[in-house]
């Protein structure tokens, strides 16, 4: 195994695990890697936020870099990191060429959270009311950026079929790891001590907004088979297209941002989470079966988790709910049974245990066979040609543009 634990991230914002599953994800993997006593630099070119990550809590350096901007080779020459992670595909567009002309030896990883051409072909769809069409320029792009990488992360078994078998990207480009908990035994609050629907997700991620207003749509048909329950709706920076669906004699209640997403779950009977579209895994319905709150979502929800034995109910189209919706909420044995249903999924398929250190070594094996590893794969090495080529030299000319314009 490779010696050399110097691992650098390039961000696209900088992590909010209490904001977003994306975050969550984020401070997993820095985690799982210093448990593998791996060094880790953190950089972006956001701008940092009073909800981000502590990383010097977490022993991380970390620095604000610039876009089209030389400093960052520098950077680079000096850091010398064995792997570079890009935090989604975009940054890979934006920094990969500079990885690969000044640390030619780097791993490039790609952690996708997501696929986004998946979730940006649904989200089309719903809009337009039309099939999903996957065929379109995010995808291009997206796919050109995995074969111009060594390997990407990728977070649901439905995203890695669909690249294997739809896109042909071979298997040893890209290694399953999804978000991941910690064993623990159940101990979540009673049946008798929870009340109420919740929704959660950051109002910034468009599929958490329209599920909000397909709860508001379906309110008053779910409220008419539950009718003492209360719609409690949960999330990271709400816009007043959030807040104005806010109705207290409906007992639909937007409250905003959550100090605890555990608290909120925990304190729930049911998560509701009607996603018509969207891509990756869901951490809501996932957090929703650690914290033992039975949910009910779409199958677009439930993608990527499982499509049976789930812990609630899985519907398209919420307009329908009615007796099983009722006894779930209602009945403390079907509740129960439905709990372990979830507890039962954490433990079988995203348990920590299952995946720290698997996924490293398979980094660590391709650093050490780097150059056959590139050559198995030249497709990507003439992505790197070609494709790159057009980004170097647009980020050239913005970033002599932008000395010219300092300068006058």
């Amino acid at each position: 195994m490779t010696k050399d634990k110097s691992v650098l991230i390039i961000g696209k914002v900088w992590p909010e695990p209490n904001s977003s599953a994306a975050g969550k994800r984020m401070m997993q993997l820095i985690e799982m890697m210093q448990e593998q006593d791996y060094t880790i630099t953190f950089v972006s070119t956001a701008a940092h936020t009073d909800f981000e990550e502590n990383l010097t809590g977490h022993k991380v350096s970390f620095q604000m870099i610039k876009l089209n901007d030389a400093s960052f080779d520098s950077f680079l020459s000096q850091l010398q990191p064995s792997i570079v992670i890009f935090d989604r595909f975009m940054t890979e567009e934006q920094f990969g060429w500079r990885v690969r002309e000044h640390l030619p030896s780097a791993v490039q990883v790609i952690d996708t959270e997501d696929l986004h051409f998946l979730r940006h072909a649904r989200q089309e769809a719903v809009k337009k009311n039309l099939p999903v069409d996957l065929y379109n320029e995010i995808t291009k792009r997206e796919l050109a950026s995995l074969y111009r990488a060594d390997v990407s992360l990728i977070i649901s078994e439905y995203e890695m079929s669909l690249l294997q078998t739809q896109f042909k990207i071979p298997a040893d480009k890209l290694i399953y790891l999804p978000l991941v908990f910690d064993e623990v035994e159940p101990n979540a609050k009673s049946f008798e001590d929870r009340k109420d629907f919740v929704f959660i997700g950051n109002f910034y991620h468009e599929p958490n907004w329209d599920a909000v207003l397909q709860l508001k749509k379906h309110w008053l048909h779910i409220k008419s088979l539950v009718p003492d329950a209360k719609m409690n709706i949960y999330g990271a920076y709400p816009s007043q297209k959030v807040t104005d669906l806010h109705n207290e004699k409906e007992g639909f209640l937007v409250k905003g941002r959550a100090v605890s997403a555990k608290e909120v779950i925990e304190n729930a009977r049911i998560l509701l989470a009607p996603l018509r579209f969207g891509a990756g895994l869901k951490g809501k319905l996932l957090e929703s079966m650690n914290y033992g709150t039975p949910s009910v979502t779409s199958s677009i929800g439930a993608e990527g988790i499982l499509t049976n034995n789930w812990n609630g109910l899985i519907c398209d189209d919420f307009s329908t709910l009615g007796d099983e919706l009722t006894k779930l909420y209602n009945d403390k044995t079907t509740w129960e049974a439905a709990q372990v249903k979830g507890y039962a999924t954490i433990q079988g398929k995203f348990s920590k245990s299952l995946r720290t250190g698997s996924w490293i070594d398979k980094i660590d094996y391709i650093k050490d066979n780097l150059n056959s590893h590139r050559q198995q794969n030249f497709i990507g090495e003439l992505f790197h040609h070609h494709s790159l080529q057009s980004t170097k030299y647009m980020a050239k000319w913005i970033e002599e543009k932008s000395k010219l314009k300092s300068e006058q």
